[in-house]
């Protein structure tokens, strides 16, 4: 599955979300504050070797010109069984340190591929009062996105891959791995090499605001304000209660500031 064309970031309203929105910025923050105690801080088991891992092993080492040949004989001499034995037991015992030099002090901003899930709405929109910025991934970072994995089970890693293969991407995933609980999120993630990165993007990545249904008149006109000055193409949408079912509706309009619309003699 491709990166959906728009990603969505739930905001609440408070003066660190209109400072980055007037300067167009995303932070990268540590996982270390996210909710579920699991996000990224993942123990991963290691998958069972097989033959053929084994053997991959065995060759590639069997050839480094600098490795004793004491070790190459031994390597040599060992049985398939023994080997994997060994790796397997080396995997388990070095994996906390090979996961955490892969994926210490990264940074993570997280988004949804929803804009008018009630739960993302209670839990990160500020309880419907806060907004939902819209973003067009054909920009960057979000054109680099990494789509969030559900499942009940920690994830395995194959120990051979990292060291034969030099493959740490399988490390990387870890970060994009979350209980099935969290599913309702439809999270996707944008990962940076340094935690704490302030990143600017560009001013036609932001394409629209959705608001809560509960959002105060203030917090609109301070947003749209904001935005005019800087993002006149964003477009703008009002959430309210359907009245058939337990869902949000958002119906856009045109944002006038008060002072315009009093010179037309649209308000009193």
């Amino acid at each position: 599955m491709g990166i959906p064309k728009k990603l969505y970031k739930y905001e609440s309203f408070t003066t660190q979300s209109l400072s980055n929105l007037k300067s167009q910025i995303l932070y990268f923050g540590s996982p270390l504050d996210f909710n579920d105690p699991y996000d990224c801080a993942i123990t991963a088991r290691i998958k069972e070797p097989t033959d053929s891992d084994v053997e991959s092993f065995r060759g590639l080492y069997s050839k480094i010109p600098d490795f004793p040949e004491q070790t190459k004989q031994a390597l040599a001499q060992a049985s398939t069984d023994e080997l994997r034995s060994w790796l397997h037991g080396v995997g388990n015992r070095s994996i906390s340190d090979i996961v955490h030099k892969a994926i210490d002090g990264k940074g993570v901003s997280c988004f949804s591929e929803k804009h008018n899930d009630l739960l993302m709405w209670s839990h990160y929109g500020d309880k419907n009062k806060g907004f939902c910025l819209e973003f067009d991934t054909s920009f960057e970072p979000f054109n680099k996105a990494k789509k969030v994995k559900y499942t009940e089970e920690i994830p395995s890693i194959s120990i051979t891959d990292a060291i034969v293969k030099n493959n740490f991407e399988q490390l990387f995933d870890l970060y994009c791995t979350k209980s099935t609980s969290w599913e309702y999120e439809a999270e996707w993630r944008c990962i940076h090499h340094h935690v704490g990165t302030k990143w600017t993007y560009e001013s036609e990545a932001l394409t629209g605001v959705y608001f809560g249904s509960n959002v105060p008149d203030q917090v609109i006109d301070i947003v749209c304000l904001i935005l005019q000055g800087q993002n006149t193409h964003v477009k703008y949408w009002k959430g309210k209660r359907s009245d058939t079912k337990f869902e949000l509706e958002f119906e856009d309009f045109n944002y006038i500031p008060y002072i315009v619309a009093k010179d037309r003699g649209l308000v009193t």
